[in-house]
């Protein structure tokens, strides 16, 4: 779920935190009826993988994976929550089946998916193959993601939960896997700016995300965004938001366990990234023909088709497409030129020869 009303707070106040920008030639497999092998199990997990892993890698982008791993012990109650959801879901859809509407069905079809260890064990084994890295994290994976980039291992965070940021996460995309079949452009979080628009530090944020709603704990009742934020910035912590507010007209809940759920997003569970070594390697063919074929039913000039654009986009250049995401620095240290060849440079002035700069240009 993530931070609930944060983007749509973000835009209102620090709209100079967000960037938009087109991701083309993105690959969405169109809708229809789900991908099942042989034994009638789902293998679109497996097919959405494999296809949008190699669109981004054609694009020159260097992905990695990160699986959940077991949820804070503070996550129960939202995973409860979500467990509820589900039953009411599967009541609407049998009340769908029961009156043919077709429509209704997909739609409580989708929101019942769920990604199951299976489904993540078949997703790894797949990107093994494409010669893609992944990490399993120790519990939460936007914690570990938000790690990685602060350790300057990745670039950014492709999430739509804006708890990333509450981690502390440098730069969030939103809107990376869904930009092109809806025709809306991937958002850029970079959260320096974030902080700066809104004037707080990273622990205000963090009190100010639980106060919006977070996945660990409640939040106070009749506070909503606008009224959350002029709380943190009056008071600038929790503690002094409790002392101070009319009780008379917002309900704090009974033992908040606030403090506990601060020091998850403040000291989150997450492997060192200094130990983790990210290394993509060349796809095997054989390998996904042999997987992904057979039993799973994909189509087998398809597949080695796919693991051929793989392999060229892997060993093709893309530099003026990777421009758009990282800063070009000037050498700290530049050559130093020899005094005759200044003096050279001196005297060709003076007749007024102009010299071209040399080497490629960034584009």
């Amino acid at each position: 779920m993530g931070i609930l009303g944060l983007s749509k707070l973000i835009a209102d106040i620090a709209p100079s935190a967000i960037k938009e920008q087109e991701l083309k030639h993105y690959f969405v497999r169109s809708e229809g009826a789900q991908l099942t092998s042989v034994n009638g199990e789902t293998t679109s997990h497996l097919m959405g993988t494999f296809y949008r892993t190699i669109r981004l890698v054609e694009q020159g982008i260097k992905p990695v994976y990160v699986f959940d791993g077991k949820p804070p012990n503070l996550k129960g109650g939202e995973l409860a929550k979500r467990a509820e959801r589900r039953d009411e879901t599967q009541k609407l859809l049998q009340a769908a089946e029961e009156a043919g509407n077709a429509e209704d069905i997909e739609k409580f079809n989708r929101r019942l998916v769920k990604v199951t260890k299976e489904h993540a064990e078949e997703a790894k084994q797949l990107l093994q193959l494409m010669g893609i890295p992944y990490i399993d994290a120790p519990c939460e994976a936007e914690a570990q993601c938000a790690a990685l980039v602060k350790a300057g291992k990745v670039f950014a965070t492709a999430t739509e939960d804006m708890d990333a940021l509450t981690f502390g996460c440098n730069v969030l995309l939103r809107r990376l896997t869904f930009s092109e079949a809806r025709k809306m452009p991937v958002q850029e979080f970079h959260f320096d700016k974030v902080l700066e628009d809104l004037g707080l530090n990273h622990d205000e944020f963090i009190d100010l995300c639980i106060m919006l709603g977070c996945d660990y704990t409640s939040s106070i009742k009749g506070v909503g965004p606008k009224r959350a934020i002029e709380l943190i910035k009056t008071h600038r912590s929790l503690e002094k938001i409790i002392e101070n507010l009319d009780t008379k007209k917002f309900s704090i809940p009974e033992d908040w366990n606030y403090k506990e759920a601060r020091l998850l997003f403040q000291e989150p569970e997450v492997t060192d990234p200094e130990t983790i070594d990210l290394k993509w390697t060349e796809p095997n063919e054989e390998g996904l023909v042999k997987y992904l074929c057979g039993d799973k039913q994909f189509n087998e000039e398809r597949v080695r088709n796919g693991a051929k654009k793989l392999y060229k986009a892997r060993n093709t250049s893309t530099q003026g497409r990777l421009d758009t995401f990282f800063k070009v620095l000037p050498n700290p240290n530049p050559p130093k030129r020899k005094a005759e060849d200044t003096k050279g440079a001196a005297k060709k002035n003076k007749k007024g020869t102009t010299g071209k700069p040399r080497g490629r240009q960034p584009k």
